[in-house]
């Protein structure tokens, strides 16, 4: 029998017994559960998008089984998305420090399965929309109706993510050039093992950042977001 990635017991009891006061450890918990079901994996797009669907889905159930007078569906679900943001955002920082590490070696970006490394980082936020979306098809009654504005929101103001995601991509194709002119004698066959086991060093770097995250103090969420993309990319059902 597969390993569960996560405890989704856990996660939906949260969700159901969540106050309306309770969003900020709503968020980091799903942070950190989700980070927790990507590591031991390779980091790919299709095992990024498992993952946000089932913590999705779990996120989905706690909230329909939550009947605490008071509590606003929708705020819980925003701050499931929040926290789910917060993951990708560590993964797409985990593609950046491999990358970087290849380009120091000397790997060249415009190689085939590089060049797709990169075009994944842009399609990150596709990605986890596209899994949110269907948690929210896949739920009931009012919990889908509570996931509409959530879902016009993400897509109306963009994510972290997929702003950090395509920064990432043209940070790397700059560098890349500055260490081509800087380390041309480098061993193309030392790069080229780096190069075959991308996959497996970004999650390994996932697993020293969500460690720290876990290890570091708890911080009170900041007064303003980071600017969001000037404008959102469409995207299909």
């Amino acid at each position: 029998m597969a390993k569960p990635m996560f405890d989704a017991e856990a996660l939906i009891a949260m969700f159901e017994t969540a106050t309306a006061q309770q969003g900020e450890q709503l968020r980091q918990a799903v942070t950190q559960t989700a980070l927790t079901a990507l590591q031991g994996r390779e980091l790919t797009l299709k095992n990024l998008r498992a993952t946000v669907k089932a913590v999705g889905d779990a996120a989905s159930l706690g909230v329909a089984r939550n009947t605490g007078a008071g509590v606003d569906p929708t705020a819980l679900l925003d701050s499931a998305v929040a926290g789910l943001d917060a993951a990708v955002l560590k993964a797409v920082e985990a593609n950046r420090v491999a990358l970087q590490r290849l380009v120091q070696q000397g790997a060249d970006l415009r190689e085939k399965h590089l060049q797709k490394a990169l075009d994944d980082l842009d399609k990150m936020e596709d990605t986890l929309f596209a899994a949110l979306k269907k948690s929210a098809a896949g739920s009931g009654g009012g919990v889908a109706a509570a996931w509409g504005p959530v879902l016009e929101r993400l897509q109306a103001g963009g994510t972290l993510s997929g702003v950090q995601a395509s920064l990432t991509a043209e940070q790397m194709a700059e560098q890349m050039q500055a260490a081509m002119r800087t380390t041309r004698h480098a061993s193309v066959r030392a790069a080229q093992a780096l190069a075959d086991s991308y996959t497996a060093m970004v999650s390994g770097v996932l697993i020293g950042l969500a460690e720290a995250l876990q290890a570091a103090p708890a911080t009170p969420p900041a007064a303003e977001a980071p600017a969001r993309k000037t404008a959102a990319r469409k995207r299909t059902a």
